[in-house]
């Protein structure tokens, strides 16, 4: 399999907005649901413990990476079934997300959008993303899930390409 790359990147006054797309048939609850439940997370990304509002942190075990890192994730907002603001802090930086869905006649549109302060290392970034937004499509279709190496390096080009930082 060889998946192609979706992200795009659009400059912002305080830095770079890297945009990965995904739609869904399915009413915007569903999709939400599996962003949010526990369960259904733990499908594509990792389960998750805490109280899950703004304001506070919740773990997130990374299953689908090296040694399953528990990582603490904060969220920022939240506007159910539409908006999701997350934020997280690790060896590699501060990531700074949104999830926004949109829905139109029983289709649902997931924006998922990371807020870069750099495009630095938007190599390995991009492909992730597409790797985990592809994780949540396999997952709610019940297809066999994605492998890391369909992603990476093959991506990495595409978008090293969109960076304005050689």
């Amino acid at each position: 399999m060889t998946p192609i790359p979706t992200g795009r990147l659009f400059r912002t006054d305080s830095g770079s907005d890297l945009v990965l797309t995904r739609t869904f048939r399915a009413l915007a609850d569903d999709v939400w649901a599996s962003l949010t439940e526990p369960d259904r997370t733990a499908r594509w990304f990792g389960p998750w413990e805490g109280e899950g509002r703004p304001g506070r942190t919740v773990k997130v075990r990374m299953v689908f990476e090296e040694q399953e890192p528990w990582v603490e994730v904060r969220i920022e907002a939240c506007d159910p079934p539409h908006r999701l603001v997350l934020s997280m802090v690790d060896e590699a930086g501060t990531w700074r997300m949104e999830l926004l869905l949109s829905e139109v006649d029983g289709v649902t549109e997931l924006r998922l959008i990371h807020h870069l302060a750099t495009e630095q290392g938007i190599g390995e970034v991009g492909p992730g993303w597409e790797y985990y937004l592809d994780m949540l499509t396999a997952s709610r279709t019940g297809n066999p899930l994605p492998a890391f190496d369909d992603y990476y390096p093959s991506q990495k080009p595409h978008f090293e390409s969109l960076a304005t930082i050689p």
